[in-house]
């Protein structure tokens, strides 16, 4: 479900992609140092773009420490982490939790089970410290699967609690913000949802999992209703985002924003096409 909010790393320069590099390097030690190493596989972009966010919008202490990293032992890398970093790795953690619960109980993955196991004494320290958050992400995660077991396929509504999801975790603060950072969350969660439902929707049905597309993927002008709907969604979001006194790696956000949201869209719509003329040879 995670990992569509991408940089382009050809309209970056050198320094600003150093710096995006060096927060997604902090994040994943702070998942090793928190929750240990079963945790750093959990990490994904969409919570660097918050990490990133957040970082840039309330400007808190940032250390920057220079550190060898087992899979690039000869190569000096730096990190930079801050109080930010910790919410997010927990918060990053307990979706992936979250994610492993719903994948066993829809498909019954062993690895899913098994890994929801290893990490649940971690699970239950981030509910600990978190336990109003965590009791909403869940809930909204229960409320989204109900709604998909009833076979029902009103495409905003599915998508909405996503964006519910996502805007939960864009709440880092009880402030001045909360309300464009909880628009944000929201449009790009529901963007997210509706990036990996079009990606996945041929193995869905074939699979006889829930997908919203499911009744209209075959449609001819399907792939442009996507990439319309997918432009609301992320016009929305940057809107709000245009509203917020960030000036602090500004660029590195509207990159994301802007430009590498959209990566995996034409990645995704590409292969579609090409799949769909073998098809018709």
């Amino acid at each position: 479900m995670f990992g569509y909010v991408l940089i382009n790393k050809e309209e970056l320069k050198f320094k600003e992609y150093d710096v995006y590099r060096s927060y997604y390097c902090g994040m994943c030690q702070v998942l090793k140092k928190r929750s240990g190493n079963l945790a750093q596989i959990t990490l994904n972009y969409d919570m660097i773009f918050l990490q990133l966010l957040l970082t840039s919008l309330y400007e808190p202490e940032t250390k920057l420490e220079v550190f060898r990293c087992k899979l690039h032992p000869f190569k000096k890398t730096i990190k930079r982490t801050n109080q930010i970093t910790d919410y997010i790795a927990d918060i990053n953690l307990f979706l992936a939790y979250l994610k492993c619960v719903d994948d066993w109980k829809d498909e019954k993955k062993v690895s899913r089970k098994l890994y929801s196991f290893l990490i649940g004494r971690k699970i239950n320290k981030i509910r600990r410290l978190y336990p109003e958050k965590t009791d909403k992400l869940e809930n909204i995660l229960n409320a989204s699967r109900e709604y998909e077991a009833k076979k029902e396929y009103d495409i905003d509504k599915i998508a909405a609690y996503s964006g519910e999801l996502m805007a939960e975790i864009f709440l880092y603060r009880e402030d001045e913000w909360r309300e464009a950072l909880y628009k944000m969350g929201f449009f790009l969660g529901k963007y997210i949802y509706l990036i990996d439902a079009y990606e996945d929707v041929e193995k869905d049905v074939k699979k006889g999992n829930y997908n919203p597309f499911t009744e209209i993927y075959k449609n001819e002008n399907f792939d442009d209703f996507v990439q319309k709907i997918l432009t609301m969604m992320i016009s929305e979001c940057a809107r709000e985002f245009e509203n917020l006194p960030i000036i602090e790696d500004v660029d590195i956000l509207r990159n994301i924003l802007y430009s590498g949201v959209w990566s995996k869209y034409k990645a995704v719509r590409n292969k579609r096409e090409k799949l769909e003329e073998e098809e018709n040879d």
